[in-house]
């Protein structure tokens, strides 16, 4: 690269914020396999999405939370808080990075439901703690919680149900 193309360290911070929670999701669903082939073979509740709606909606989710990441980074917060949110950040995207092997792989669909329930109070907490420092940062958060709280409905009826 020439000095005139070089990103400067904002962008390239982005950049990276963004990249660390697509690649925890591409891990995690290369890990598990053929979810969504699994998916598409269980007794599901009323209003389930087509599989192919699930990678295009965490993909968007994945993009939020790393936009929302990079804001608490980039703050002018303290540093304890700042360290406080993203470690939340980073414990919540472990919680979530797990989920899909357990539900997929190990087809633990009750268990799931409850990891399902801790993930959803880690990024209730983490939403908590982004607004501390950037209410952008945790508006950003709130369509995850959504659809981890749907996906918390899909779950439960599939534990039923199968």
């Amino acid at each position: 690269m020439t000095e005139g193309t070089r990103l400067n360290p904002k962008k390239r911070t982005l950049i990276i914020s963004i990249a660390i929670p697509l690649a925890v999701g591409a891990l995690s669903a290369f890990l598990s396999g053929g979810g969504m082939r699994v998916f598409a073979t269980l007794n599901q509740p009323p209003l389930s999405p087509p599989g192919w709606l699930f990678p295009v909606v965490w993909t968007i989710l994945y993009i939020l939370m790393g936009i929302a990441s990079y804001l608490i980074y980039e703050s002018n917060a303290p540093d304890a808080a700042v360290t406080k949110a993203l470690s939340l950040y980073g414990y919540q995207l472990m919680v979530n990075f797990l989920w899909p092997i357990f539900f997929f792989d190990f087809g633990w669909y009750l268990f799931s439901f409850f990891w399902l329930i801790l993930l959803w109070l880690l990024i209730l907490e983490c939403i908590r703690q982004f607004r501390k420092i950037s209410k952008t940062a945790a508006w950003l958060m709130v369509p995850y919680l959504i659809w981890v709280t749907f996906a918390g409905y899909l779950n439960l009826g599939i534990a039923l149900l199968n």
